[in-house]
C-alpha cells in the first residue's frame, strides 16, 4: 500500500483518541510508518466483538442477580478472564475456581481468597460481594 492510500476513516472505537501505525510504500520504494485514523473494516469487526463481550457480561449480571453465579463468572467475563487466566492469577486450580463461581460455594469463601479474587480483577472486597 502507498503512503497516501492509508485508509483514515474516521469512525473508529477510540474516537480520534489513538492513532494506529501501519506501515506504507512512500515515493522512494522504501517502507514508512504512517498514522492512520483507522479502516471500516477492522471497525465494524471491532464493534462487533465488543458488542459480544458487552452482551456476555450483561448475561452474567443478569445470573448473578438471579443467584444462579457468584460474582467470580461476572467479573471473569468483565474482565475478558478465562477460567485458566483466573485460575492462574489468584493461585488456584481451574477447578476451584468454577467451584468457586457456584453461589453457596462463595459464600463460604475466606477474606484472604475474597481478597484475591478482588485484586485478581482490580476491584475491592466490597465491590465484589455487591455488584453495582
Amino acid at each position: 500500500m502507498k503512503k497516501d492510500e492509508v485508509p483514515q476513516d474516521g469512525d473508529n472505537l477510540h474516537e480520534g483518541t489513538f492513532k494506529q501505525i501501519m506501515y506504507a510504500v512512500d515515493n522512494s520504494g522504501s517502507y514508512v510508518q504512517v498514522q492512520s485514523a483507522g479502516w471500516e473494516p477492522e471497525n465494524i469487526a471491532l464493534s462487533q466483538a465488543w458488542d459480544e463481550v458487552n452482551e456476555k457480561v450483561a448475561a452474567a449480571k443478569v445470573l448473578v442477580q438471579s443467584g444462579e453465579i457468584s460474582p467470580v463468572a461476572y467479573y471473569m467475563e468483565k474482565c475478558l478472564m478465562d477460567l485458566a487466566l483466573l485460575a492462574n492469577y489468584v493461585g488456584k486450580f481451574q477447578w476451584q475456581v468454577k467451584r468457586h463461581m457456584k453461589p453457596a460455594v462463595f459464600r463460604r469463601l475466606s477474606d484472604t481468597m475474597l481478597q484475591r479474587y478482588a485484586d485478581a480483577f482490580k476491584i475491592s472486597k466490597e465491590d465484589l460481594l455487591h455488584i453495582k
